[in-house]
């Protein structure tokens, strides 16, 4: 085991699911399902749709096929809506009470009555992608983790949100009323608008846990056998389910290819997905999940061994664009103001007469710490443990730049162990 990561088999897969996917979009978005507004009739149908796809998928089903009820006030007076909920239980025996949460949410805007040279015409609002696609991918995720569960570690949620389109509903009434401990919720996977992706339009990733956590997840679902890659945003593109995990500091990962021109029209039509890319995210997102459930800890919370394990490259200070500052001041001034005013010669060590020269090595992290430091050159243990332990009570620096980005950085410096005669 290796500072927060267990090397567990990371079997990969590649899934042939586009039919799957899109048989999927087309029931959800058919006229049968009068655009699944939040209460009504449709709502309900793709309810029993996503439970009855759930269960077929292997997945063990956590509510019955008229779901989690939970009533809301809306426009119209009080809203019925559900939240239908299954699990694949985790094969390690200490992390299988944590849980990974991956949800979508499956209602929409339903219909619109016009009227058109005087007679009424109803529109239909199909939301093929919003969030039909979202779905799609939920059952076929659900599929693929259910055939090897034997490999994921933690326990796998798959939540279908009902009456999103009314304030995230279905995914407050989850965190807030219907889930507990929701301490054991480590993370959540926000599924929405999937179906448009592209060469000039790749799948997003937004998340709030820290740099070094994030890069460092997808870096590990980079090794297996992906092939697309999403784009991580520092702002996430759409509002969605992940609000309510977020606002309870759960770490939460919103994977979408964005709203297009026709979202939340009455052109959002299945013709208009390509399920050839929304296979390729699903494959991916199926080895992210598998990483993500591997993870002894999949937020480092501050303990600089798993910081340094999961960072990024480690840059010299001279590759720097601007060099990592000590209160605004280059690294003489650190020694000077700090290392050589609270550095305390060993008394046995002055009384034989050691001295010399110790090279100290740190990182100076990304948001300013100092972690990873080390004698590259000692002359007496004494003395190279007293200048390490100076060093590594450092107060934060300023990080180094390149580009305007924040990056990792190694400096070097000579700590002096003089005696005066």
């Amino acid at each position: 085991m290796l500072f927060g990561f267990c090397a567990v088999s990371l079997t990969a897969q590649n899934f042939a699911v586009a039919p799957a996917l899109r048989g999927h979009v087309e029931a959800l978005a058919s006229e049968e399902m009068e655009g699944r507004r939040a209460g009504s009739d449709g709502e309900r149908a793709a309810a029993r749709y996503l439970y009855d796809a759930l269960r077929d998928a292997g997945v063990l089903m956590l509510t019955d096929s008229l779901g989690q009820d939970f009533r809301i006030s809306g426009e119209q007076g009080e809203i019925a809506s559900q939240n239908i909920v299954g699990i694949v239980e985790g094969a390690d025996p200490q992390l299988r009470a944590e849980y990974i949460v991956v949800g979508a949410r499956y209602d929409h805007l339903g219909t619109h009555e016009l009227t058109v040279d005087g007679e009424p015409v109803v529109q239909l609002y199909p939301g093929a992608d919003a969030n039909a696609s979202g779905v799609a991918v939920l059952v076929e995720l659900a599929r693929m983790v259910s055939q090897y569960r034997g490999l994921f570690r933690r326990s796998i949620l798959f939540v279908g949100f009902g009456a999103g389109e009314e304030g995230m509903a279905g995914a407050w009434y989850f965190v807030n009323r219907a889930f507990d401990p929701l301490s054991a919720v480590k993370a959540m996977v926000d599924l929405d608008c999937l179906g448009r992706g592209s060469l000039s339009n790749p799948m997003q990733c937004f998340s709030q846990i820290a740099a070094i956590d994030r890069n460092y997840l997808l870096d590990k679902t980079r090794e297996q056998p992906v092939v697309t890659l999403p784009v991580f945003t520092a702002e996430p593109p759409i509002s969605s389910d992940y609000l309510p995990f977020y606002e309870r500091q759960i770490p939460v990962f919103l994977f979408t290819t964005g709203p297009v021109r026709e979202h939340r029209t009455i052109k959002d039509t299945p013709w208009r997905l390509d399920y050839s890319a929304m296979e390729a995210s699903c494959n991916y997102l199926y080895h992210f999940l598998l990483v993500l459930a591997a993870q002894d800890a999949i937020v480092s919370e501050d303990d600089a061994a798993v910081r340094a394990a999961r960072g990024e490259r480690v840059y010299a200070a001279s590759d720097c664009d601007v060099r990592p500052q000590f209160f605004h001041s280059d690294e003489k001034h650190f020694l000077r103001s700090w290392v050589y005013k609270y550095l305390k010669y060993p008394l046995s060590a002055i009384e034989q007469n050691v001295q010399g020269q110790v090279l100290v090595s740190f990182i100076v992290e990304q948001d300013g710490s100092v972690t990873d430091v080390r004698v590259e050159h000692g002359i007496d243990e004494r003395l190279d443990d007293e200048a390490v332990r100076v060093v590594s009570v450092s107060p934060k620096w300023i990080p180094g730049q390149i580009k305007g980005r924040k990056v990792r950085t190694r400096i070097v410096i000579p700590v002096e162990f003089r005696l005066k005669k």
